[in-house]
């Protein structure tokens, strides 16, 4: 049996109570299948943090009219929304263009316009050097990962600063980086200068230990060139929060939920993290990238732009260390960090997409990204 809800749509604005709330508990008891017209009834289209889950419609597939709802985005939500739709209803696009919208969907031809073609007689001086920071021992992998995405992204060079342990392991495993020996045997301990570099990306692997956070925040300080800050450095700030304020305008940072409220504290749920993060990237004028299904770049300037590529399969150990070594690859090429950011994160996704339809979801590695990045690139160019 089907049951068609449209009881309530985006209009909605209070919880649903009474008799529309028994009607709704009433159907997700049934073995029915629910199709949703706009919205699952009882979901608030952005902020539900002070809804009541129960009373809410757990649709098996909405079809929602024109455009994503805010909330549709959010993984707690995937229970009530199911499959999502998005109707076409003809609404002009020419008003929508013109409508100064604080989120964005990134679409296939937004990335097509954003990339940079290489010039038929450029060279590697001219493609970009950057410096990756990361992996500590027993970490080498981490470094590994980055370092490939980075070149796969298509910086020129790349170097890879790493203790002196991992130093045999990362130039079999990467033979195409040069390999910058830290000064101590299995940590980042001392900030490295960075004059010749046009990107740097640090955290992947890193670790935690108070030398290695000293290290850190001089390397912040010092460092000139566009930034990506990942993984454990992003824990480092977490846990020196006085730190914070000293980064520099325009870092980006890339943590994913756990990471992120380590750095702002528990939030109750995707909205209020997401509110955070956007006033966080406004007061230090940062870019803040929250990883998830659907990633979030939060702009300085408050606008929060959403990726729609990725898949469950890229729920895998090492999959943030490419998304950094891609970033930190595109800065170096040239692309400002807004681009890089929503470039990065579209290429990534859609490089998990693409190697989910060869291998299925549940074998795709972060290995596998890196494979077929080549590939993702390829198709927004063709």
């Amino acid at each position: 049996m089907l049951v068609i809800d449209g009881l309530f749509g985006s209009g909605l604005n209070k919880p649903l109570a009474g008799g529309f709330a028994s009607l709704v508990k009433y159907i997700n008891a049934s073995p029915s299948q629910v199709a949703s017209i706009d919205m699952p009834s009882g979901l608030m289209t952005e902020d539900n943090t002070y809804n009541v889950r129960a009373n809410t419609i757990k649709a098996t597939r909405t079809f929602t009219l024109q455009q994503p709802k805010l909330a549709c985005l959010f993984a707690e939500n995937q229970e009530f929304v199911g499959q999502l739709h998005v109707l076409d209803i003809r609404l002009s696009q020419e008003g929508i263009n013109k409508i100064d919208a604080q989120y964005t969907i990134t679409e296939e031809d937004d990335i097509r316009s954003l990339l940079l073609r290489r010039n038929s007689f450029a060279h590697k001086g001219q493609m970009g050097n950057a410096l990756l920071i990361a992996g500590c021992y027993g970490m080498a992998g981490a470094a590994i990962l980055a370092t490939k995405a980075c070149l796969r992204a298509g910086a020129g060079k790349v170097t890879i600063n790493s203790p002196k342990r991992n130093i045999p392991i990362l130039q079999i495993a990467v033979p195409e980086a040069v390999v910058q020996i830290g000064s101590e045997e299995t940590i980042f301990a001392e900030a490295v200068e960075t004059e010749d570099f046009q990107a740097l990306g640090i955290g992947p692997g890193l670790g935690q230990s108070e030398q290695t956070a000293i290290a850190l925040i001089s390397q912040l300080r010092r460092t000139q060139c566009p930034m990506v800050i990942d993984a454990d450095a992003i824990n480092i700030l977490a846990s020196h929060r006085t730190w914070i304020s000293q980064l520099p305008k325009e870092i980006i940072l890339t943590p994913h939920p756990k990471e992120f409220d380590r750095l702002e504290g528990h939030s109750a749920d995707s909205y209020e993290r997401l509110s955070k993060a956007r006033d966080l990237s406004q007061r230090l004028g940062a870019y803040i990238i929250l990883k998830g299904h659907h990633s979030a770049l939060c702009c300085p300037d408050g606008h929060i732009v959403f990726n729609t590529t990725g898949n469950a399969g890229m729920a895998t150990a090492g999959s943030g260390d490419v998304l950094t070594g891609i970033i930190t690859g595109l800065l170096a090429r040239g692309y400002k960090q807004e681009d890089a950011c929503i470039v990065g994160m579209y290429l990534h996704g859609l490089s998990g997409d693409i190697a989910a339809k060869e291998l299925g979801q549940e074998s795709v590695i972060a290995s596998d990204l890196i494979q077929y990045l080549p590939y993702a690139f390829k198709r927004i160019k063709e």
